[in-house]
């Protein structure tokens, strides 16, 4: 692997060159595009597992729950690893290993058992494994963060690339399913073939971005580049300090967990409720991110290039996130007031020019997503922040707990959003039966579809603005923190060589 000692600049600072950054942000992705075709499974659930629309919903709750309850001791084997391999790879290519062959169990062999119990609990248990195959990789997404770069000026350019890499995934993954697989497979939950299909792309696509993000990360990966630089000891009594006085990650959780609630809210059943029935044209949903997904990246780099390299990550969280409310209320006015039906885009059925809620939504949608995703996507370069923090507060290199306090309360939130969105449409009449691209429109329809797509969002960016007017952790503080770890780290290194 080639030699990273030129990037250690000197005063603490070691940074990296921007393709590893690029290389590493893939790892997120990998476990992304799980999380994307996951948002698919109510309609498996319902089709092939044999359980209603609450139960549904109840059960991805459970699930994520679980998620959560398995991230702290992960997060403890991982602040305990440090092998030949390193402390984080190993994670990624175990947990992608895991997260391939326990989504091809469920979706291939779970029809074949027999109905009723057997199949709802090999359903559970392959789900069970799944998410520990998911939170080992994820894990690494934030607690390697700490040893890629310390750069104030290149931690944020991680949001850059994870940002751009999950408006298209989910955007192009939201044309795969519009355009191609659900007309093909005609809808959601008609024919398993469509979810066959999708875990063939998803798998081949999550390896390669895993084995990319291995590659990039590798020469960081090494105690010279994290904590003391020393070996330690870590129990679970160091865990329940760190939740006791790190306030820099309570307030962290706070924003990441209930910002997470909201995006969680936005399923594919939101997206057929808003575009299939309340616009009437499905195809518009792919085609209206792909438009918008330019002007977003744009945000983005404004959000980040400009606003945390130059006035740090907090500053770019509270500005972000002041924008994206904004936003956010402007487009619920929109759709309560406009008229959504007058939707159009040129090469779409139906357009026939731009209309006024056409402009407006492109436009809201463009700052708006922008900003949004530059506030949900700093909290993970955050995340090392508030590692190195723990380690100038108490000597203590942690960041499997950070990321996994990180997870643990951030699932715990956004597990009940398909709770939520089940509870809602049970009330409104859909007790056994998802929404499909085939409903017929009513008002209640649209209006939990409001509350899914924007109404959560709203609140989590409230308590973003809430939570970061007391994170501590500004430039001039994180400024103290490096200099602090450099000076230990100097100081063992002398006496090793005496």
């Amino acid at each position: 692997m080639s030699n990273t000692s030129k990037y250690d600049v000197g005063n603490g600072i070691h940074r990296v060159p921007i393709w590893r950054i690029a290389g590493y942000a893939l790892n997120n992705s990998a476990t992304n595009m799980y999380l994307f075709s996951m948002s698919f499974i109510a309609y498996f659930i319902t089709g092939w597992v044999g359980l209603g629309v609450v139960l549904a919903g109840s059960f991805s709750m459970i699930m994520r729950i679980w998620d959560g309850v398995t991230d702290p001791f992960i997060g403890y084997v991982v602040d305990k690893t440090d092998g030949k391999f390193g402390k984080n790879r190993p994670f990624m290519i175990a947990g992608n290993l895991i997260l391939m062959v326990t989504s091809f169990c469920m979706y291939w062999f779970t029809p074949s058992i027999k109905e009723g119990a057997p199949r709802v609990a090999f359903f559970i248990f392959m789900n069970m494994l799944y998410y520990i195959g998911y939170t080992f990789q994820c894990v690494v997404t934030k607690s390697a963060q700490s040893c890629v770069t310390n750069d104030p000026k290149q931690r944020p350019i991680f949001t850059v690339f994870d940002a751009i890499y999950n408006m298209i995934i989910f955007t192009g993954g939201g044309i795969l399913i519009s355009s191609y697989l659900a007309p093909k497979y005609h809808g959601l939950g008609t024919d398993i073939g469509l979810f066959k299909e999708l875990w063939m792309i998803v798998a081949i696509a999550s390896a390669i971005c895993t084995t990319i993000a291995v590659i990039s990360i590798w020469p960081k990966d090494n105690r010279k580049y994290f904590g003391t630089g020393k070996p330690q000891m870590v129990t679970f009594k160091d865990y329940f300090d760190v939740i006791k006085h790190n306030k820099a990650i309570q307030m962290l959780v706070v924003s990441a967990s209930t910002d997470k609630l909201g995006s969680a809210a936005r399923t594919s059943t939101v997206t057929v409720i808003m575009y299939a029935i309340v616009v009437g044209n499905y195809a518009l949903s792919g085609g209206f991110q792909a438009y918008t997904t330019i002007g977003n990246i744009v945000f983005i780099l404004l959000g980040v290039g400009v606003i945390a390299t130059k006035l740090g990550q907090r500053k770019a969280m509270i500005i972000s996130s002041w924008i994206a409310l904004v936003g956010n209320v402007l487009m619920v006015l929109l759709w309560t007031f406009g008229d959504p039906t007058t939707l159009g885009l040129p090469g779409y059925e139906g357009f026939h020019g731009f209309t006024f809620f056409t402009i407006a939504l492109l436009v809201l949608t463009v700052v708006t997503g922008g900003f949004q995703q530059v506030a949900s996507n700093i909290v993970i370069p955050m995340t090392a922040d508030c590692a190195d923090y723990e380690t100038y507060r108490s000597g203590k290199y942690v960041p499997g707990l950070m990321g996994t306090l990180f997870s643990f309360i951030d699932k715990m939130v956004s597990s009940l959003a398909p709770f939520i969105a089940s509870l809602l449409l049970a009330m409104i009449g859909f007790k056994e039966k998802m929404p499909d691209v085939d409903t017929p429109y009513s008002p209640q329809l649209k209006v939990v579809g409001l509350i899914l797509m924007y109404g959560l969002v709203i609140v989590g960016l409230i308590f973003n603005v809430i939570a970061m007017k007391y994170y501590p952790l500004t430039q001039e503080m994180m400024e103290e923190v490096r200099e602090k770890i450099a000076s230990i780290k100097e100081a063992y290194m002398k006496g090793e060589e005496a």
